[in-house]
């Protein structure tokens, strides 16, 4: 327990500054004391006698006044000490005349500003505080926007390596892409996705979800994304790939137990079937008329959750007009109303039904389409969605115009 205790004398004001004068010698904290009140000056003066007491009161006082010759701490260390534990916190350290050479050096280890003992009246030790409160909460607010930027320019790497530019010149599709951060956060998520079109004319394409939320998981999305686009353009066997992915997830996550959930699609050349693969990812949705979620494809346990050796796939035969619309579960937990209900797979099978009746060109404007579906959800769950949101649209291109001859 702190033997803290309020200097004898002290009366503070309403809105005063909490001080906290670190101090062993009786009579100089008298003759702090005595200058505070010569000034009128609205600082509720608390001591300690020994650096381990100050320590007890960090976090509750403005401003910490501090001899640098203490019992328990000599030199700079003490200050040291509080400046590694007191962060936000302004530290003011008091030397002796003989000693002001150490002021300069205790600005440089961390300390606001310095007072030498004798040389000060009670307006410049108030003034000094001030001072002293007023720089370090503008340091804090520079660490904090200095720390912002950092965070910003991190997530813009990471949002580069979750979501690429698709290599599916010549594939002869439409293609869009949506990716929502959850609530309108500025922190990514682990979702990604990818499309590669081989030299064959083969098509693959690529979404999964890495549990958990932040850059961590987010840059276990970019290892996971990177690793599928090497495997294809190699062209490496679906059970290979998928083998290589969970090799690399088990051994790059920072946690026991992180998985992810991956949805492969393989289309054919003659854009007539698609090979589907879903590992723990919710089915993707066959667009064309109307809507019809795959139910039918079969599902396996996530990555990272079992080792396996083989991994099923199902094959879907295209119509001619075909679209196939996949996203991370973001998307379908949004609660519908303010009960318990979610969206769930088949809730987004009727909006995007819907959605084809509202719009009956949405394959002129895929991107549009996607949005609306995204905005649509966000209605259903009164705000924004809580999980982050990767949604792709992927199908055959619109019949082209026909021309005046």
């Amino acid at each position: 327990m702190s033997s803290l205790l309020p200097v004898v004398g002290t009366a503070a004001p309403v809105e005063s500054l909490r001080v906290l004068l670190v101090e062993d010698d009786d009579g100089d904290a008298f003759l702090v004391q005595e200058l505070l009140d010569e000034a009128v000056s609205p600082v509720e003066l608390l001591r300690a006698r020994t650096l381990a007491e100050a320590e007890e009161w960090v976090g509750r006082v403005d401003c910490v006044l501090l001899d640098l010759g203490l019992p328990d701490a000599s030199g700079l260390d003490g200050l040291r000490r509080l400046a590694a534990r007191a962060d936000g916190i302004a530290l003011l350290v008091l030397t002796g005349l003989a000693d002001e050479h150490r002021g300069a050096e205790a600005v440089a280890a961390g300390a606001q500003d310095y007072l030498v003992k004798g040389q000060v009246d009670g307006q410049l030790l108030t003034r000094a505080i001030r001072y002293a409160i007023g720089r370090s909460r503008i340091e804090a607010t520079e660490r904090a926007l200095h720390e912002q930027q950092l965070h910003a320019e991190e997530n813009t790497r990471l949002e580069r390596g979750l979501l690429p530019s698709p290599l599916i010149a010549g594939a002869g599709v439409l293609f869009a892409a949506r990716y929502q951060a959850g609530g309108r956060r500025l922190l990514l998520g682990g979702d990604f996705y990818d499309a590669v079109r081989g030299p064959d004319g083969i098509l693959h394409v690529l979404i999964g979800d890495v549990s958990g939320h932040g850059p961590d998981e987010a840059a276990l999305g970019v290892r996971l994304r990177i690793a599928w686009r090497a495997l294809v353009l190699a062209a490496r066997p679906a059970d290979e790939i998928l083998a290589t992915l969970q090799q690399v997830l088990v051994h790059e996550r920072h946690r026991e137990h992180i998985f992810a959930t991956v949805c492969t699609l393989t289309i054919a050349a003659d854009r007539r079937n698609a090979r589907v693969h879903l590992v723990g990812h919710p089915a993707p949705l066959l667009v064309g008329g109307g809507a019809r979620l795959l139910s039918e494809v079969k599902v396996v346990p996530p990555l990272g959750v079992v080792t396996r050796t083989s991994w099923p796939s199902t094959e879907v035969e295209l119509p001619a007009d075909w679209a196939l619309l996949l996203h991370t579960d973001g998307l379908i937990d949004g609660r519908v109303g303010h009960g318990p209900e979610r969206l769930d797979g088949e809730g987004l099978t009727n909006l995007v039904k819907r959605q084809v009746g509202a719009q009956p060109d949405w394959r002129g404007a895929p991107e549009a389409f996607v949005d609306a579906l995204i905005q649509q959800a966000e209605e259903l769950n009164g705000g924004d969605l809580v999980d982050d949101v990767a949604v792709l649209l992927v199908g055959a291109l619109p019949p082209a115009e026909p021309t005046d001859d």
